[in-house]
């Protein structure tokens, strides 16, 4: 106990430094790893949970927006198979029926951050982005050019207020 009070100066800042480093790197683990846990958790009720389900918030979506833009049949069908193009993408990336939080807790589950696991499962996502991409951005651009100037400008303007924009497409 007497030696940790002889300790000379020249070696207090050494330690203050190591202290302060380790509080520093724990706190950045910890602040990553909820940063991590909180992008991977899925809100309930965010995503249909069955095919009826996500046929009727298809629907849904595809009768609001018809209202919303004032679509006729044509831009109806093509706004359906963008939904088709979106519904696959998303299928692409869930693929392996594993849950965002579950792959996350299998990366730290042993005593070590499996790094080869995650490159994998990025690996696999950036695939699944990969090969679909050209559908969705076709089919995003087929609806999108299939739109009159106003339509397109209503678009516009609701983008433009965000996802929590008042009186918008979902707000009625």
């Amino acid at each position: 106990m007497q030696a940790m009070f002889n300790t000379p100066v020249s070696e207090a800042p050494d330690m203050r430094t190591w202290i302060r480093r380790s509080l520093i790197g724990l706190i950045g683990a910890t602040v990553l790893v909820g940063g991590l846990a909180a992008c991977s958790h899925q809100r309930h009720g965010a995503w249909p949970t069955n095919e009826a389900e996500a046929a009727k918030l298809r629907e849904r979506i595809i009768d609001k927006a018809s209202r919303e833009l004032q679509l006729d049949e044509a831009q109806k069908a093509k706004l359906g198979a963008l939904a088709d193009a979106v519904k696959a993408q998303r299928a692409a990336l869930v693929a392996g029926g594993t849950h965002p939080r579950d792959e996350l807790k299998s990366l730290v589950a042993g005593p070590q951050f499996d790094r080869a696991k995650a490159q994998t499962l990025i690996d696999a996502k950036t695939t699944a982005v990969r090969e679909k991409s050209p559908a969705l951005v076709t089919a995003l651009g087929d609806f999108y050019d299939s739109l009159r100037p106003e339509q397109q400008q209503k678009l516009r303007d609701f983008m433009a207020r965000g996802r929590h924009g008042r009186h918008g497409f979902w707000h009625g």
